[in-house]
Order: structure tokens, then C-alpha cells, then sequence
């Protein structure tokens, strides 16, 4: 007997088979046990999702031959026929190859005779948007009112491509892209059934170069069980989908959590000589960045059957949380800049030293400690085998009793979380001192309406919040005051246009203009970027 692939020896024969589209079975099982079953239907998702699947159960639950039910029963012969695909009542068509409008009109010519076996006569039509134009104009006066024997069920990977007048005469469902651990969850059931040898590793990448589609996850499941001798193996799976041994990827996270720089390279250099897809070497160091997280977020959750438990545990105790959040972002933005590197090796050695060359700063104890909710900032770092806890930018020293300049108050302002009105009245302020619990402002004149019992409030609130303690502000009214923030922002504003207007009239188009014309620059005319 001929050898019969996975993908259709083991495709569903009922809804109770089905994977991953409840949302769909819910609906139809409902329609099909309450009476309420559509003339046409439309079957939208990616390919290998279960659309002509769905639509063959459905044409077995119209035409079983107990009756209509969301559940037929498998043994009559309608169902066996349906299965074995010789019922003469499911009509199927393939849209791709059956494109002209002859070819639609001889296929409706019969639709108006009863079913010749079963109670109703399904049209099968898969991947219907390859229909063309004509041909659906043929087909839209049948679909919006057909004979009662007859369903149209339709399957389509391109809905955007069908007609409005052919989409609003369908009961419409999209079939979800599957997730990898419900392939995966689907191969191990397989296996077992089929009583062979897995390594459990070996499923969790068939899944995931399965991109969604459980037909493309079981067809890999066929050819690695051909290229492993009828076993399925962690080693084999690599070899085949040209993936990396995912120890490479370990002891280059290891290495870059005691900032062996040298190591790290000379890791990259092992990898090279297997002539890698570093984008997938970047992948597989993102997801085992997400594991290491994961425990260390949660104790206990970050193994899983790619990733030992023990491993995780080590490297989650080995590197800061903010650390890893930071590897795991420079590791995505490392797979954009591959394509720009001057060579993949390269692009890779230098997402991996910009691993190592920048940290989340933390300021000094001694200095103005920032509040917890504030975002962390990226500094560079010493070099990974001498380096200092100094950071390399600190806050200023904010003591009672010490100096304080119009720079130190500008910079503690964009610490503090101040939004709106509260944060225009910190910006017209200077900092004259503070005194324990009690900071004391002096407040411009010309922005005396925005101190209002809310405004000032907010103010305290996050002054509180950034030295960890109940704070108290006071204002002082002055005339003018030259050493607030928005001064200060707006005496770079007007140094920054006066240097622009000056590049601008020394431009020699200007000069000609003028010189020949008689033309002028407009002052006005020029804004800052």
C-alpha cells in the first residue's frame, strides 16, 4: 500500500479534531444544531490553517445520513464517501485552475437539479479569489439565491481580492494562524499514535518554522522523519531546517554576562565556520533572552522543552534584569541592521559589543536618588573586564544648604514626571534652596496665574516622589528671573536662529539675490528645526 503523508492521514474528520479555531466551530456547531445553516460561506486564513478542512466536515454534517448534526457520525457511507473524497454530491473545485467564465457557467448548469446521493449539493470552490471577474458575475446571482438544496462553501487565502457584491452574500469566517505550541502539541499526539521516537527539544522548532500552518508543521514532521531514518531528533531538526545548536547560543549569553568580550568573538568565530543564518543566531538569542526573563520575573516558568531548567536558572541569576531587558532589545534591533552590515559576521560582532559597551546607568547612593518609576537611561560602560561602578553622567548633588545653578535645576525638572501646567510653572521657576522637607522657588511675575492650588500640588507630588519623602515647595514673586529652564530654552532658541539666519545671508544664492535684486532675507521667515 502507498505511503499516505501525515497532513492527510491524520486531517480531522469531525470539529472535534480541529485545532486552534474554536471561534469558527463555535459558530458553525451552533448553526448546524439549531437550523440555522447558511447558504454560503466564506473561509478566509493563511494556507495550511484548516479552511477546506472545516468546509469538508460541514458537507459531512449536511449530508450524514443520521441527519444534520455538528457531529456525523463517520461509519454511514455518506461520510465515507465524503472522507474518501467520491461523494458525488461535494463538488469541488479548484478556482486556481478553472479561472474562465465557461468554466463557472458549465459548473452552475446543474445547479438548479436535486442531489443525486445526499441531501444537500455542496460547492466546494478553494482558493476562489482566482476567479476572474466575469466568472463571478456568473456566480453572484446563484450565490445570492440558490436552490434550497444546494450550500456554496468558499476558501480563500486573499479575501481582499473577492468582490464586495460576492463578500456580503457570505457568512464570513477567518481561520486564526496557529501558535507553535499548538502544533507542537499536535506533532506529540501524532508521534505517540504513531509510536515514534521524539526528542521533545526536536518539536518546539519544527513548530516554529512552521510559521502558523499546521499542513507546512507536518509536512517538516514527514521530512525530518525521512532524513532521521523514522526518528525524530533535536540534532536532525537543526541539520535540516539550518538551524544553529542552541549551546552556541548559551555560552554566548554566558559569555556576555561576565563581559568576556574575547570569548564572545572567539564564539562567533566557532559559529562562522558552520556558515550560519546569523539572523536566526539573533532569533535564538531573543528567545532564550525571553526564558531567562520569564524566570526571573516569575521563579519556575522560564524552562520549557527547548530550554533546561538548569540552564535558565544559572543564566537568570548570572545578569541583571535591566541588563537582559537591554540585550533582548539590542538583539532586535540587531536583526533590522543586519541586511545594512558590510558583511553578516560583522553585523552580528557588533550587536554583540554594543551588548557589551552599554548598560543601564545607576545613579551613586550619594546623589539624588532617581525615583523608581523613572525610565533608565543607556550609558556606556569601561570595558567589561575593568569595569567601575561610576557612572559615566551622574545627577547634580541636591543637599540642603547646597549651590544650586539654573543647569542642575533644568536637569532635576526632566527627572521629575510633570506634565501640563504643573510642569510650565516648574519651568518659570529658579531654585533659590532646599531646606529639609521644603523647596523654595522663585516664580517669574509674567507666569504668576499658572501657581494655582493644583498646579502646585502636582509639583509637590512628584518632588515627593523623586527624593522619597513628603516635600513642600514655596514661591517667591520677582519681576524677572534669567536662571529658569524655559529662559534658558529660550536664549538657545534665539542663538540657534541667529546662527542659522547668519549661514543663511552668507549662502550665495542669498548674496546673489540681494546683490543683483536687490532682495532681503525676511527675519521672520526663518524657524527653528
Amino acid at each position: 500500500m502507498s505511503y499516505l503523508v501525515l497532513a492527510r492521514k491524520w486531517r480531522p474528520k469531525h470539529f472535534g479534531e480541529m485545532v486552534g479555531q474554536e471561534h469558527v466551530l463555535r459558530a458553525l456547531t451552533h448553526a448546524l444544531d439549531h437550523d440555522r445553516v447558511h447558504h454560503a460561506f466564506l473561509f478566509t486564513g493563511t494556507r495550511g490553517v484548516g479552511k477546506t478542512t472545516v468546509a469538508r466536515i460541514l458537507a459531512k454534517s449536511l449530508n450524514c445520513d443520521r441527519g444534520v448534526s455538528s457531529k456525523p457520525c463517520g461509519e454511514c457511507a455518506a461520510c465515507r464517501e465524503i472522507d474518501e473524497g467520491r461523494f458525488v454530491d461535494l463538488i469541488e473545485v479548484d478556482a486556481a485552475s478553472r479561472t474562465k467564465v465557461e468554466d463557472t457557467r458549465e459548473l452552475l448548469e446543474n445547479v438548479q437539479y436535486s442531489p443525486t446521493r445526499g441531501r444537500y449539493k455542496v460547492y466546494l470552490i478553494d482558493e476562489v479569489h482566482m476567479l476572474s471577474a466575469h466568472s463571478f458575475n456568473a456566480l453572484l446571482k446563484t450565490l445570492e439565491e440558490p436552490p434550497p438544496h444546494v450550500k456554496f462553501l468558499l476558501a480563500t487565502t486573499d479575501p481582499q481580492k473577492l468582490p464586495v457584491t460576492v463578500l456580503s452574500r457570505c457568512l464570513q469566517f477567518h481561520l486564526k494562524r496557529l501558535s507553535p505550541a499548538l502544533i507542537g502539541e499536535r506533532m506529540r499526539h501524532i508521534l505517540a499514535a504513531e509510536g515514534v521516537q521524539f526528542e521533545p527539544a526536536a518539536l518546539p522548532l519544527l513548530a516554529r518554522a512552521a510559521d502558523g500552518s499546521m499542513r507546512d508543521g507536518l509536512s517538516l514532521l514527514d521530512q525530518v522523519l525521512v532524513f532521521g531514518g523514522g526518528r525524530v531528533g533535536e540534532p536532525d531538526v537543526r541539520s535540516m531546517l539550518g538551524t544553529i545548536d542552541r549551546g552556541h547560543v548559551v555560552r554566548i549569553l554566558g559569555l556576555l554576562a561576565t563581559g568576556d568580550a574575547a570569548g564572545v568573538l572567539a564564539q562567533v568565530a566557532v559559529l562562522d565556520e558552520q556558515a550560519p543564518d546569523y539572523d536566526d543566531v539573533l532569533v535564538e538569542l531573543a528567545a532564550l533572552l525571553q526564558r531567562v526573563a520569564l524566570q526571573q520575573a516569575v521563579p519556575g516558568s522560564g524552562a520549557d522543552d527547548l530550554w533546561e531548567a538548569a540552564t535558565i536558572e544559572e543564566l537568570a541569576g548570572q545578569i541583571e534584569a535591566a541588563d537582559l531587558q537591554l540585550y533582548y532589545q539590542m538583539a532586535l534591533n540587531g536583526r533590522r541592521d543586519l541586511p545594512l552590515a558590510p558583511d553578516p559576521r560583522i553585523g552580528i560582532e557588533m550587536t554583540l559589543l554594543r551588548m557589551l559597551a552599554f548598560r543601564p546607568a545607576e545613579p551613586d547612593s550619594a546623589q539624588v536618588p532617581s525615583p523608581r518609576s523613572a525610565p533608565r537611561s543607556a550609558a556606556v560602560r569601561p570595558p567589561a573586564a575593568v569595569r567601575s561602578s561610576a557612572a559615566v553622567t551622574e545627577p547634580p548633588v541636591v543637599r540642603p544648604g547646597t549651590a544650586f545653578t539654573g543647569a542642575d535645576w533644568q536637569l532635576l525638572l526632566s527627572r521629575l514626571e510633570l506634565t501640563g501646567a504643573a510642569r510650565q510653572l516648574a519651568a518659570n521657576c529658579e531654585w533659590v534652596d532646599r531646606n529639609a522637607a521644603v523647596v523654595r522657588l522663585r516664580l517669574e511675575a509674567r507666569s504668576a496665574a499658572l501657581q494655582t492650588p493644583a498646579t502646585v500640588d502636582k509639583l509637590a507630588l512628584a518632588l515627593s516622589a523623586f527624593y522619597g519623602q513628603s516635600m513642600q515647595v514655596e514661591f517667591e514673586v520677582v519681576a524677572a528671573a534669567e536662571d529658569t529652564p524655559a529662559r534658558a530654552v529660550e536664549r538657545e532658541t534665539a542663538e540657534r536662529l541667529s546662527r542659522t539666519r547668519e549661514l543663511l545671508e552668507a549662502e550665495p544664492v542669498i548674496r546673489a539675490l540681494r546683490d543683483r535684486l536687490g532682495g532681503t532675507l525676511d527675519p521672520s521667515s526663518v524657524k527653528p528645526r
